[in-house]
């Protein structure tokens, strides 16, 4: 915190102000400098603690990103932050854990690992703990190690770590990836460049105004404490950190929507979006399979009858849902196991089928495990004194193992247009035995079946994203899906949340591969839907529209994501699903999953960068307008309108409390029916900079007008009313820029209670130094009667006046646009 404190005393013009005010107390003006002195240590304290804050809200977002692992240490197993672990800790391992580290297994327990983000090879490999000699054995035959980043898809084990963080297998590739960048974001940088050419013409005003004050006779102390002071108070020398600080704490709020910013440049560009490229699974989808199409006997459901008043071939064809499968009961009752087999129990269980009960009645006493050469699946039961074989698999397959059914190929038919619509399927069989079967194998257990029916099996849509893909399109966002599932299912649930419609052709990975640079260029631009697609397929997709001018955001997950999610604007990496090479490569991260987060961090984007423009104009505005008051009443023939004091004063009390607030306003109305910002605007664009010099110099017009008018008639108190004018037209026009369209009375104002409160307490302090006596002598303030301070009041109202009847007027162009179906500024017309 000292470090942080000393800092503020290392701008350049804080220490002139310093020495100023140190000379200022030699000659004999002991109040001015303790007046300064305080001031300035109260504009320390609170850049401090504006920086302090803003620190912490960054160390928590890198908290947020930190898995936990289940280690023993002293006698407990307790669980521990993953970035804790070093070589030598022992770690146990369940179905479900992501691998936090290099582990050399001690146990392994029917221990199976899914190591595709390291090898991608997609199946589950079976671990041991045999001693492995060869030195130089890939890292897909080291079956006696668990790799970070891997998942653990059953089983349980016990290891040592052995390598952690950046000497792991997936560290060395992440090591590839590792961002370098500055983390200055590209606003702060244009701000900085802005600050600079603006703090050259300051001094040069300074310069003047020192100068024109001298050579009329002003003492030469007060004109230097002015020019300094004003110097101060007018360069935005803040304005970065600021940003940082609004930047930093939205993306703090971003993660109550279950999005972690990694890089706060991210935040900024957020709202220049125009393509979100979203994977399928898991994102637009709820990543488990369900029930969604039955047909069996003559019927076609969409879920599964219930148990009570099924006739008995609907209740065996329940029953072998129920049973023919490997899924187990973890301790919570939750079903766990192949995505497939879940669906099928879960749905039968809804039904009133329920495994635990019918196991019971129907043990299991054989299996025929599935293969890739039958495609199918059979387990046995003693039923009754009877035995029964159930079958589920490919329909193809076990269509051809069934006798007995005339309408074949009216079920193949069947099969491949539920395929067709996206659908997995499969089919299921029986046979019944008097006795055990004679022999356990397939070509006895698996012949002569009798068909039960087909089910039809898919990921569904998630119920938010419907909304979150109506309202990207209304944000002028196209969303995009790509995905490496068949074209069929692709379409299926892209024309369920949106993204398509029966017009739109798939495009899939060899077609793409098919395709010219410039070809591909100009099929992004029609097409929605990407299937077949391999990871390396992405950045090609990337490129092709970046090189239309588009502004892309693209998800993934695993380790060939990577360099996609790299290359994209904003990369956003899958939380529960993603790999940590993925999230390294990311510039946010989905704590869900869920494409509506995408959406919701957009939004949150857009009201992120409107607030700090909001800010810019604020305080820029506020700065023009305390130059005007002090260039001009010298070319009027009228004295110095304001003391050093009166400027920092109203630096301290109008740019502080009051301008922090606004970065607290709420999303403007219509802030998700606007096209996306262009990624390289100014924060001066769309009328900024004129709203700025009109209503600086209306500010400061108004304030030298009262000086004029105080002063002609002999009001011993008209440097007062300049202070006390100013100061209050600097919060009205806070108040009145809270939004760039709406009029105050229609967004409310207890809908930023923080600005309210900040207005309200600048107010008291105001009259405070006004009417107090003690403050007087330090402010060097004069009480005004109440016309006195009601013409203050009045010439404030004047800007806030002045700034909603702008905006009146821009709504009033923006129904005329509206009325004729075109675009209107930033607001597009559908």
């Amino acid at each position: 915190m000292w470090r942080l404190l000393l800092d503020q005393f290392r701008d350049f013009m804080v220490c002139v102000l310093i020495v100023a005010a140190i000379v200022s107390g030699v000659i004999g003006e002991v109040i001015d400098t303790l007046a300064i002195l305080t001031i300035v240590v109260i504009n320390a304290a609170i850049g401090c603690a504006q920086q302090y804050r803003a620190e912490r809200a960054m160390e928590a977002l890198r908290e947020l990103a930190t898995p936990l692992s289940k280690v023993r240490r002293g006698g407990y197993v307790v669980d521990v932050d993953s970035r804790e672990l070093v070589p030598g800790d022992i770690v146990l391992l369940e179905a479900g854990n992501v691998v936090s580290a290099d582990i050399r297994l001690l146990e392994a327990r029917d221990l199976a690992v899914d190591e595709s983000v390291v090898t991608g090879e997609s199946l589950p490999v079976t671990k041991h703990t045999d001693r492995v000699d060869d030195a130089d054995l890939p890292v897909g035959d080291r079956h006696n190690m668990a790799y970070r980043g891997t998942v653990i898809t059953g089983g349980r084990g016990l290891g040592v770590v052995a390598d952690i963080g950046m000497a792991t297998e997936i560290g060395r590739i992440a090591a590839m990836l590792r961002d370098t960048s500055v983390a200055r974001t590209p606003l702060q940088k244009r701000l900085a460049v802005f600050g600079r050419r603006l703090a050259i013409v300051i001094l040069l005003i300074c310069a003047v105004i020192f100068t024109s004050g001298v050579l009329r006779g002003e003492p030469l102390l007060l004109m230097l404490l002015t020019a300094v002071s004003l110097a101060v108070a007018a360069i935005p020398e803040a304005l970065p950190a600021v940003v940082t600080a609004s930047l930093a704490f939205g993306a703090r709020k971003m993660t109550r929507s279950r999005a972690l910013v990694r890089r706060l440049p991210a935040v900024e560009t957020l709202g220049s979006v125009t393509h979100i490229c979203a994977d399928k699974t898991g994102t637009l989808t709820e990543n488990r399979m369900s029930l969604e199409r039955i047909c069996a006997f003559g019927e076609q459901r969409d879920r599964f009858p219930s148990m009570q008043g099924a006739n008995d071939a609907w209740k065996q064809l329940g029953a072998a849902l129920a049973l023919n499968n490997d899924t187990v009961n973890d301790r919570r009752g939750v079903v766990t196991g192949d995505p497939t087999e879940v669906a099928l129990v879960q749905a039968a269980a809804s039904a009133g089928y329920r495994k635990a009960e019918l196991e019971q009645q129907q043990p299991r006493v054989a299996e025929l495990p599935f293969d890739t050469d039958r495609k199918c699946m059979t387990t046995v039961h003693a039923s009754n004194g009877e035995y029964i074989a159930f079958t589920k698999g490919a329909p193809e397959q076990v269509l051809a193992r069934c006798t007995g059914l005339s309408d074949r190929d009216v079920v193949l038919k069947e099969a491949e247009a539920l395929a067709a619509q996206g659908f997995r399927v499969l089919a299921v069989a029986c046979r019944t035995w008097s006795s055990a079967p004679p022999l356990l194998d397939a070509a006895t257990i698996e012949s002569e079946l009798r068909f039960l029916g087909l089910v039809g099996l898919l990921d569904p849509p998630r119920s938010s994203a419907v909304a979150a893909v109506r309202e990207c399109i209304e944000a002028g966002i196209t969303p995009v899906m790509i995905t490496g599932d068949h074209p069929a299912t692709a379409m299926n649930i892209a024309q369920r949340v949106g993204i398509a419609t029966d017009q739109d052709i798939p495009l899939t990975g060899p077609e793409l591969a098919s395709l010219s640079e410039s070809e591909l260029q100009a099929r992004v631009s029609e097409t929605r839907v990407y299937a077949r697609v391999s990871p390396e397929q992405k950045i090609d997709i990337v490129q092709a529209l970046q090189a239309r001018g588009e502004f892309v955001a693209m998800t993934g997950d695993g380790v060939n994501d990577a360099p996609a999610l790299k290359r994209a604007d904003i990369g956003v990496a899958m939380g529960l699903a993603g790999t940590d090479v993925a999230r390294e490569a990311s510039d946010m991260v989905l704590l869900d999953d869920n494409f509506a987060t995408i959406v919701a961090a957009v939004r949150e984007g857009r009201r992120i960068y409107d607030n700090i423009r909001k800010f810019v104009k604020y305080t820029m505005t506020s700065n023009a307008g305390e130059l005007w008051v002090l260039l001009l009443p010298p070319f009027l023939g009228l004295p110095i309108a304001l003391l050093p004091i009166h400027i920092l004063w109203i630096n301290l009390v109008t740019d502080g409390l009051p301008g922090l607030a606004l970065a607290a306003e709420p999303a403007e109305r219509g802030i998700m029916r606007r096209a996306p910002r262009p990624p390289g605007e100014s924060l001066f664009a769309r009328g900024n900079w004129q709203r700025m010099i009109w209503v600086g110099l209306l500010i400061g017009g108004l304030s030298v007008f009262a000086e004029g008018v105080a002063i002609r008639s002999g009001l011993q108190s008209w440097q007062t009313i300049v202070f006390t004018v100013l100061t209050f037209a600097q919060l009205a026009n806070a108040l009145a820029i809270r939004s760039d369209r709406d009029a105050l009375h229609r967004i409310g104002l207890r809908t930023n209670k923080p600005l309210l409160a900040a207005v309200t307490f600048t107010v008291a302090l105001q009259l405070m130094v006004i009417y107090t006596p003690a403050l007087q002598p330090v402010f060097k303030t004069q009480a005004l009667t109440l016309t006195e301070l009601a013409a203050c009041v009045f010439a404030a109202l004047l800007v806030f006046v002045a700034v909603e009847l702008d905006k009146y007027l821009a709504r009033l162009r923006s129904d005329t646009y509206l009325n004729d179906g075109s675009e209107c500024g930033d607001l597009q017309v559908k």
